[in-house]
């Protein structure tokens, strides 16, 4: 059962797949890139060739400072007084959620059993016990081949609707709509159609879990594409529609993030804006691109917002 069947794991396929898809140690036990291993020099000199136009597109959303149901501590953004001259902005925010663009760091997630990435040990605060698994440690930047799976355009709807998450399989079936053959160290940008999906929905305000969203069946085409990251605009898809436990002692689904940062050391770009980069790739009929994404240089952070850019 599972990808190559079309088939979603059962509770106990998923509890497995912590050992089948586990990297602890595959880069050596002091690893602090995980599957940002994969994107070497060569795939780097190979995924600057595909620029072309030099068309350039980001995928952030803007710093949302309003408060609502989805966004409950809103980020704080304080221009300076007049006779200041102008020349002072703040801006403060909790980087995790689900409206700011954030990159999540292999630190922002432990096991059930208190480990973090590589097998880190969690200490206080729940914080690695270790200087491991923080952000900073990608200050170089993330420079790649980028692919959008575009699901809605695949299923010819504008959105990926309640109770029809995005299964692995369906990635395949992208992929080889778009014309596009999955490589190592491939950026994975996932469209649901987060912002289209609420469009439709005027009179509806957005709360803080995921009507559509990704199964956790897509770790699978993940693991075995030897992905390096996973970008998307809805995250995991509501525990209704997975069909297997939440592995979280919360109400916020974290079926893909579970397997993915934890034992996979795969970073996860939450809340990106796929809208306008989906509309350039059909324009243009290219679905891969150069993938560019520099994390803030934050000690010891969990996470850091990006803007993530896609060249053509």
């Amino acid at each position: 059962m599972g990808l190559h069947d079309r088939t979603a794991p059962s509770a106990e396929e998923y509890a497995s797949w912590r050992e089948r898809f586990c990297n602890w140690g595959r880069w050596g036990a002091d690893d602090e890139l995980g599957t940002l291993n994969h994107v070497t020099r060569d795939v780097r000199v190979g995924a600057a060739d595909l620029v072309r136009s030099g068309r350039s597109v980001s995928m952030a959303r803007p710093i949302d400072t309003f408060a609502g149901p989805a966004n409950p501590y809103p980020a704080h953004h304080f221009v300076a007084c007049a006779d200041s001259g102008g020349m002072l902005d703040y801006i403060g925010m909790f980087i995790h959620g689900v409206t700011q663009t954030h990159i999540d760091a292999l630190c922002h997630l432990a096991t059930a059993d208190g480990r973090f990435w590589n097998d880190k040990p969690v200490g206080a605060h729940h914080m690695p016990a270790e200087h491991s698994g923080t952000i900073e440690f990608w200050r170089e930047g993330i420079v790649t081949r980028g692919v959008l799976y575009d699901i809605p355009r695949l299923r010819g709807t504008i959105s990926v609707e309640p109770g029809r998450p995005v299964h692995g399989w369906e990635l395949v079936d992208a992929a080889a709509a778009q014309g596009v053959v999955p490589r190592p160290g491939d950026a994975v940008m996932i469209r649901s159609g987060h912002e289209a999906y609420w469009r439709a929905r005027p009179d509806e305000r957005p709360g803080f879990g995921f009507p559509g969203g990704v199964h956790a069946s897509a770790v699978e085409f993940l693991y075995e594409t030897d992905a390096s990251l996973l970008c998307w605009d809805w995250q995991d898809a509501p525990t209704v529609d997975q069909g297997i436990p939440n592995p979280a002692t919360h109400a916020v689904p974290m079926h893909v993030h579970h397997l993915l940062l934890p034992y996979m050391g795969m970073p996860i770009i939450d809340n990106a804006d796929l809208e306008r980069l989906a509309e350039a790739c059909a324009e243009l009929g290219r679905y891969e691109f150069l993938f560019v994404c520099s994390p803030l240089v934050i000690p010891r952070g969990t996470g850091s917002p990006v803007n993530p850019l896609a060249v053509f």
